[in-house]
């Protein structure tokens, strides 16, 4: 049977945790209760006598005083009152907060005192954090209520102005701005809005009743107080919508133009009015996901009331059981009685927002509206634990095979390794290094989850189809078996006599089928992840015209660690696009201007992606802490540009430029490493040079980690010193110099993310927060 402190330690919210019973704490007391209650042992120093005939009888009477309290409902044990807390301004204010006291003498009365003391500050910080929260989210609730009722409205005189402009076709044809359905939210929901309450006919006293709706619930008009009429004696309205700049089209938008344009009433060419469906659609995307994390956080909030009350009932019971007195009936009916128990306003809430979501977003059907409200969890399959074995042998086997057999056919002699090394290589390290970073996303999966990280949170990835640890074992094992059971047949067939035009189809084909199912629409192989995966390169590539979540500018760090892979992309594909392939001369890409100059820019594009994403937070947060980041970026491009330079002409000169360069770049990058993505050298925290809150519970792993960073930070190092080596040996130097990158860059992961983890724990940040379309009249200028 599980102990409950595994239990809750397994299902309380991780953001919330502080918030939570500090069960572990009070289990501790109740120890010391227990102990306190243990007799000193006496040495009995009068050896003439034996032990007296009464002792029996005073242990028996012991017992059965003992017992009759213990079975006894004596409610005056202890009194447990509450009383009107004074606020700092000196202000009364509604606050219970609960006192204990004993009314009963415990022979071990101190232990007691400080027990019950130590529950009643749990149970007012209980309440008081769920009275925090609750009146926050009730507060959401009202807001989200109004956003709903004003988008309806204009929904509303959406479908009333379509059918107007359909009636007075007279052949039939509709308006060229709002010609599609007036569906919830076009092709691209799921959902549908019923048409029925948008029967009658249009008439403009319908409009104004609805203008009138609109400015009842805070949407601000241009003179709202006169209605300025225009020519057709229709009202003139100035109402804006919010829409983040979250794409390209939006983004160019802001930048032109820093207010959006009117969505009612916005004179056309032709006069008249209108409304932007698009940004009705796009309001009404909001509203919904708004909604979704408002379910959730009450759904959180639910969770953390049973929780804690389990968590009291639990500790009670304990304490009973050690005092031999039956004290947690009287504490649990006030525990009870408290508001985190008795209050109703949450599940009251959720049952509206379930009510809500289902008839305005779901169609009014509840089975869909759970599965946006509630999605289901996958559970762990044991097959992909097995697969995992199994092709994790299969790598191991295929590669001892293909080192055999590349031994026995000498493709690494020298005269045979420069072509082997320039067609081969460039695809298979491809492959090989991608498998590794994909291997060490596995193990930061497992980490994060082992040490209760809620990446999922962070990352907004959606439950049912994110992807775990085991997932990202079996892509990388499966990727791999692929790949050297590809090389073994490449070396079979060109020992058996075949030309290396047609053997070197064979990484051309594998590289086109890996491409192709990357981008299979299909619902095979984890299609919700490869088209995130997809969604997050398009805006990194896209930088800066697309809103940088952190998920996107996680992916644009890896890239900055995966420039070799870039670069082996790039040799493969003049490889084969250019022909080369066919003659087998892979000195035509080498010897090309266009594919020397490509090399500054493949090492320059994850720098400058991650350097204009830094520079959209700016423009987004005016933070000037992003600028700061920026500047890292700007230097590794420079000292990146130095070192390919240097490779080309080895001179005094650039060996300088490429120290000095190279020497800033790196400083810069373990100060941001240390101090702001881990939030480590604190000097005033308790945990010397670290940071006050730590997950792992060994310092020394920090300090480890710190040192490692840094020496796998200095591996520029060996560009400079130019060792005289054959080819095979340098391109496996070079490969093993980027697989250290890789495994630093897996090994920062980590740190990065619990150092996330913990200003979201922090704030007690647990449920999104999801910018809302329509402003409130006194926000409006």
């Amino acid at each position: 049977m599980v102990k409950f402190s595994k239990q809750l330690e397994a299902q309380l919210i991780p953001e919330w945790k502080d918030a939570f019973v500090n069960y572990w704490a009070l289990k501790k007391h109740v120890k010391k209760v227990k102990l306190a209650r243990k007799p000193k042992h006496v040495p009995d120093t009068n050896y003439d006598f034996g032990r007296s005939i009464f002792d029996s009888v005073r242990v028996l009477a012991q017992k059965i005083s003992g017992r009759s309290n213990s079975c006894g409902s004596n409610p005056e044990i202890i009194q447990v009152k509450s009383k009107i807390s004074v606020g700092e301004d000196g202000e009364e204010e509604e606050v219970e907060v609960y006192e204990t006291e004993l009314v009963q003498l415990f022979s071990e009365e101190d232990e007691v005192k400080i027990f019950f003391e130590m529950l009643d500050d749990e149970l007012n910080k209980v309440n008081q954090f769920y009275k925090t929260k609750e009146t926050e989210f009730l507060e959401r609730g009202d807001i989200l209520n109004k956003q709903l009722q004003i988008l309806l409205d204009l929904k509303r005189v959406l479908g009333d102005r379509r059918r107007r402009n359909l009636a007075a076709k007279t052949d039939g044809g509709s308006s060229g701005f709002i010609s599609r359905s007036n569906s919830s939210f076009g092709r691209s929901s799921e959902y549908s809005e019923s048409q029925s309450e948008y029967c009658g006919s249009p008439t403009d006293s319908q409009t104004d009743d609805v203008i009138a709706a609109l400015e009842k619930n805070g949407v601000n008009f241009v003179n709202s107080a006169t209605r300025a009429k225009t020519k057709k004696g229709k009202p003139q309205m100035a109402m804006r919508i919010d829409i983040p700049a979250t794409t390209p089209t939006r983004t160019i938008a802001a930048v032109t133009s820093m207010l959006w344009e009117d969505l009612v009433n916005n004179p056309k060419k032709g006069g008249g009015e209108y409304i932007n469906r698009k940004k009705i659609q796009c309001a009404e995307k909001m509203i919904r996901g708004a909604f979704v994390e408002l379910y959730r956080g009450l759904g959180l909030l639910k969770t953390y009331s049973s929780l804690n009350m389990v968590a009291f009932t639990k500790i009670l019971k304990k304490f009973d059981k050690v005092s031999n007195h039956q004290a947690s009936a009287s504490y649990l009916k006030v525990v009870k009685r408290s508001h985190f128990i008795s209050s109703d306003k949450v599940v009251r809430l959720m049952d509206e927002v379930e009510s809500l979501f289902t008839q305005h977003f779901a169609n009014n059907e509840r089975k869909k509206a759970m599965k946006f409200l509630r999605p289901q969890q996958l559970k762990d399959s044991h097959m992909v634990t097995f697969f995992v074995g199994l092709f994790t042998g299969s790598f191991v086997t295929l590669f001892s095979v293909y080192a055999i057999l590349a031994h026995l056919s000498g493709m690494f002699s020298p005269g045979t390794e420069t072509a082997y090394m320039e067609t081969v290589y460039p695809v298979f390290s491809m492959f090989a290094l991608l498998s590794l970073h994909l291997f060490m996303y596995g193990c930061n999966l497992f980490m994060w989850k082992s040490t209760r990280i809620n990446y999922n949170f962070i990352f907004e990835f959606q439950p049912n189809t994110a992807l775990k640890y085991r997932d990202a074992f079996l892509i990388c094992t499966g990727l791999m078996t692929t790949v050297v059971g590809a090389l073994v047949i490449h070396l079979i067939l060109l020992s058996a006599g075949f030309s290396s035009r047609q053997v070197d189809l064979i990484p051309g084909f594998l590289l086109l089928s890996f491409l192709l199912l990357l981008m299979c629409p299909l619902n095979i192989l984890y299609r919700p992840t490869r088209f995130c995966f997809l969604r997050i390169i398009r805006n990194i590539v896209c930088s800066p015209f697309y809103k940088v979540l952190m998920v996107d500018f996680f992916m644009a760090d890896q890239l900055t660690s995966q420039i070799p892979l870039l670069r082996h992309i790039e040799s493969a594909a003049c490889y084969f696009l250019a022909g080369s392939f066919k003659t087998h001369q892979y000195e035509t890409c080498k010897s090309g201007k266009l594919y020397r100059e490509l090399a500054y820019v493949i090492s320059f594009a994850p720098y400058y992606w991650r350097a204009m994403q830094c520079a959209r937070r700016w423009f987004d947060e005016c933070n000037v802490d992003h600028l700061a980041n920026l500047g890292k970026y700007v230097s590794a491009m420079v000292a990146a540009g130095a070192r390919l330079t240097y490779a080309r002409q080895p001179t005094q000169l650039w060996m300088v430029i490429v120290l000095v360069t190279s020497l800033i770049a790196t400083v810069y990058q373990l100060y941001w490493d240390f101090v702001k993505d881990w939030g480590l050298f604190n000097p005033k925290s308790k945990n010397p040079w670290l940071r006050d809150d730590l997950i792992l519970k060994n310092r020394g792993i920090y300090y480890g980690s710190i040192a490692l960073n840094l020496i796998l930070r200095v591996a520029w190092v060996e560009t400079v010193m130019r060792f005289n080596i054959g080819m095979f040996e340098t391109r496996l130097l070079d490969f093993f110099l980027a697989s250290l990158e890789v495994i630093r860059r897996g090994h920062w992961n980590y740190y990065r993310l619990e150092n996330e983890h913990l200003n979201n724990v922090g704030k007690f940040r647990a449920v999104k927060t999801v910018p809302l379309p329509f402003r409130e009249t006194d926000s409006d200028g």
